[in-house]
């Protein structure tokens, strides 16, 4: 990976709050690179999260854009950025980086990878223009009310719902990193995170947000990968959402834990090197096949 570069980025978003930037990372390979992938981060995930995946990525002749959601770190951006709701990164932030890498590389292919919320951004068409490839990871139509085991549906109902909510109130962000439930956000992310997961067909449900008219707009194939034993992002849930999607066609894929010789892999670890390593070049291939059709 020495040969890599990794060059700082900011990249400017406008904002219905105000302008302000993305902090963000380019990787570049050694050669000139045959594609782009920016990468959409999680809900409450910080940028380095996805620094292993971007440097294979780069490795394999890509341009990778990583960044992270305005609010999402420390308490301060947190309280700076309190007014930053879940509907903002989808369709402000995504956007400003799907534009930002087209803007930077307008004579390549543009692919782009999305985990979980930054998933639900692509599907819902805030990635780009150019895009020829999308592909999603642990992003599903989550409803608190169907999850399992009972322990997780108490935890995201009471834990996150309630107690989170409570916690929000009180120091005026949510104290994510205090409570087990990654990064500090911002509170009115969190606000309308928790509104969305209380209603049956989650953001679908929300009649200020058009999300099922967007998703069924979308034409860009789409690689729809989860995993076994993710509560949150289960089979049944990623097909619920991606049978929104009724122009772009879709090829799902489900990890096993024994297919990396794991023993769990959960909502994150597919994008962790120390446990899904082995399942990335799947996914990287399926990215140049789109990048190279274009």
């Amino acid at each position: 990976m020495d040969s890599l570069l990794k060059q700082d980025v900011r990249i400017p978003v406008s904002s219905r709050s105000g302008s302000s930037d993305l902090v963000g990372h380019l990787f570049l390979p050694a050669a000139d690179p045959h594609a782009v992938l920016t990468i959409h981060p999680a809900t409450a995930t910080p940028e380095r999260f996805y620094f292993s995946f971007a440097e294979a990525a780069a490795a394999r002749g890509f341009a990778v854009v990583t960044y992270g959601f305005r609010g999402v770190g420390d308490r301060r951006a947190a309280r700076a950025h309190r007014h930053i709701r879940m509907r903002d990164w989808i369709c402000e932030d995504v956007a400003a980086a799907g534009a930002w890498a087209e803007e930077r590389f307008p004579d390549l292919s543009h692919t782009a990878l999305g985990h979980s919320l930054g998933g639900h951004a692509l599907l819902l068409g805030s990635g780009g223009q150019r895009l020829s490839g999308i592909v999603t990871i642990a992003t599903a139509m989550v409803a608190a009310r169907s999850i399992a085991p009972r322990s997780e549906r108490w935890r995201v109902e009471v834990g996150l719902g309630v107690f989170g909510r409570v916690a929000t109130r009180v120091c005026g962000f949510m104290p994510g990193s205090r409570v087990g439930l990654g990064e500090d956000i911002p509170a009115a992310a969190l606000y309308e995170w928790t509104n969305w997961l209380r209603r049956p067909h989650f953001f679908l449900d929300d009649p200020s947000f058009d999300a099922e008219a967007r998703a069924a707009r979308l034409r860009t194939p789409v690689l729809a990968v989860g995993t076994s034993d993710d509560p949150w992002a289960t089979d049944a849930f990623i097909d619920a959402l991606t049978d929104r999607l009724r122009l772009a066609p879709v090829t799902r894929r489900t990890v096993d834990p024994t297919e990396l010789d794991a023993t769990s892999i959960g909502h994150h670890g597919l994008m962790r090197r120390s446990v899904a390593a082995d399942a990335w070049p799947e996914i990287l291939d399926w990215l140049e096949m789109r990048a190279a059709e274009e």
